[in-house]
């Protein structure tokens, strides 16, 4: 008797648990659509989902890349009961409609690129996925790979802290928009004993990483620096070894500066090095520095926040030494922008501008049909970047990036509006 009343229950069991997997669990294809759990299909890459495994997403937590990888059906959920039913983000400017944001749980989106804006990314991203269930998987390659994958159509957004020249906006299959994020500045740390401040010129900096000055002792720096004792140590260069935007910021600073450096090394996303060792990603950048004594390198601000790292001081055009903040960037970034946001701010003019200082972008097909996303995903998409230049502007300053100007978002709205899908507007 005991063993029929058993063997009852794990029937009812079994079946409760099909009932859910019916109900609640789905897979995406490419195009983000959901499918039936209790079918086995076949994603993108071509690996088979079977209904039992698929019975316990229900209960998961899986995300959905570009491939068809499924959303997560907690989160989802989650972000539906954060709000009253029906209610939609009001974005001024843009088209909302209420199933903007319904069908959103059920579309992933795939980016790939900078590292320099990689902290705020993930804080971002993370927050819209908890208040609209949209999961934004990006991974922090570096510039050159962002967009070499955007060109290639495998991600659907690249990012990039090098705008693209007319010449390599050519090469693409189609034509493209950038979307600027944020601004930050690129600094250069050092690992010396104490980790004093230094001030350092356009000059000196140049010739530290043309491998002309290769001694702390150096009597130049001694000059700069007459309250400092300077060891008699020898001087590392660290530089990145992947194509990198923030390469580009700095690269580009130098070649407006120093006449050597445009002449022998120019700037570029990615450089023959002079001299120096090679780290991937500003983490590689920053993790080489405070590893290796003597070391001097260039990354992005946050990194050396997060690891207690110091940063120089840098002479700008007007003759002052500026230290990195939010606000000395912001002041670099207080120009005229073009209609097209592609726009430098190193050497900048202003007073307390910090000359070191530069936009992100994020990259997407002008007609969102010729980057390979279906409709759906495309109102996704443009809705995810109205928030980042709007909405999400405010997590900028805590992470130490500056936000986007009056100025900056209004072009930024423009490009926005702009965005189609098979010429009609989203």
């Amino acid at each position: 008797m005991k063993k029929v009343i058993l063997l009852a229950m794990s029937v009812m069991f079994l079946s409760i648990l099909q009932v859910l997997a019916a109900s609640g669990a789905a897979t995406c294809d490419r195009s983000g659509a959901s499918v039936s759990a209790r079918s086995s299909v076949m994603a993108a890459s071509g690996a088979s989902v079977s209904a039992h495994s698929s019975s316990w997403t229900v209960f998961g937590a899986a995300t959905c890349d570009r491939s068809g990888a499924s959303v997560s059906a907690r989160s989802s959920a989650a972000a539906a009961r954060s709000k009253p039913s029906g209610t939609v983000m009001s974005m001024p400017g843009a088209e909302n409609s209420s199933s903007a944001h319904s069908s959103a749980a059920s579309v992933g989106l795939l980016g790939a690129g900078a590292t320099f804006p990689y902290p705020l990314y993930s804080k971002m991203f993370d927050v819209y996925n908890r208040e609209f269930g949209v999961k934004v998987n990006y991974q922090a390659i570096g510039s050159g790979g962002g967009i070499r994958q955007i060109r290639a159509k495998t991600v659907d957004f690249g990012a990039t802290d090098a705008f693209l020249s007319d010449e390599e906006m050519k090469k693409f299959p189609a034509p493209v928009v950038h979307i600027p994020t944020c601004a930050g500045a690129v600094v250069i740390t050092y690992n010396l004993p104490g980790n004093p401040t230094l001030k350092l010129t356009p000059s000196v900096i140049a010739d530290i990483f043309l491998g002309k000055i290769d001694r702390w002792s150096d009597s130049k720096l001694k000059a700069l620096n007459p309250a400092l004792n300077l060891p008699d140590m020898k001087i590392v260069v660290v530089h990145r070894s992947d194509g990198s935007g923030t390469t580009f910021i700095f690269s580009d600073y130098l070649a407006k500066v120093s006449r050597e450096w445009r002449v022998k090394v120019g700037r570029g996303k990615s450089l023959n090095w002079p001299v120096g060792l090679g780290g991937k990603g500003n983490p590689g950048v920053a993790g080489l520095v405070k590893q290796v004594p003597g070391a001097v390198g260039y990354v992005e601000l946050v990194y050396t926040l997060q690891n207690d790292m110091p940063v120089a001081e840098v002479r700008n055009r007007s003759g002052s030494f500026v230290a990195p903040s939010i606000e000395t960037v912001s002041h670099a970034a207080d120009i005229d922008m073009p209609g097209d946001l592609r726009v430098s701010l190193t050497d900048s003019p202003a007073k307390n501008g910090y000359p070191i200082s530069g936009f992100t972008w994020l990259i997407v097909y002008k007609d969102l049909a010729k980057g390979g996303l279906s409709r759906e995903k495309a109102e996704v998409l443009k809705e995810l970047l109205w928030w980042i230049t709007h909405q999400g502007q405010k997590y900028a300053a805590p992470l130490h990036y500056a936000p986007l100007s009056e100025d900056a978002v209004k072009k930024a709205e423009a490009i926005l509006r702009s965005l189609n899908y098979e010429g009609k507007k989203l």
